[in-house]
């Protein structure tokens, strides 16, 4: 059996619910939402949220600009806007006392959001 996959189980079922629990239960990686954190779990779930649409797009412009469909302005204003938007998250991970890797939700057998 491999560290991050199942490959066959002979055991019972109780021994495949702990292997299923090793591999997907990585510290931090997880939202863990209760009645006492529930205000921070959604915090992290918004900001996982936002970063991922953040990234897509910044992945999509790359490509317009690669491309060549944007003008000198567009990409100058492009860019620009980017960066304040990079600079945004990082303010917000810093007030929440988030990193990289809390934002970075572990999705089971799919592997890491980002």
């Amino acid at each position: 059996m491999s560290e991050n996959k199942i490959l066959f189980s002979t055991g019972n079922l109780e021994g495949l619910a702990e292997d299923i629990g090793k591999m997907s239960d990585t510290e931090g990686s997880k939202l863990k939402l209760s009645p006492d954190n529930a205000d921070s779990g959604l915090t992290k779930l918004v900001l996982t949220l936002i970063e991922l649409i953040r990234k897509l797009v910044e992945k999509q412009a790359m490509r317009r600009v690669d491309g060549g469909s944007l003008t000198d302005e567009e990409i100058e204003r492009l860019g620009e806007t980017l960066m304040k938007l990079e600079m945004k998250m990082e303010e917000l991970k810093k007030h929440f006392k988030l990193t990289d890797r809390d934002l970075n939700i572990n999705l089971g057998p799919l592997g890491d959001l980002m």
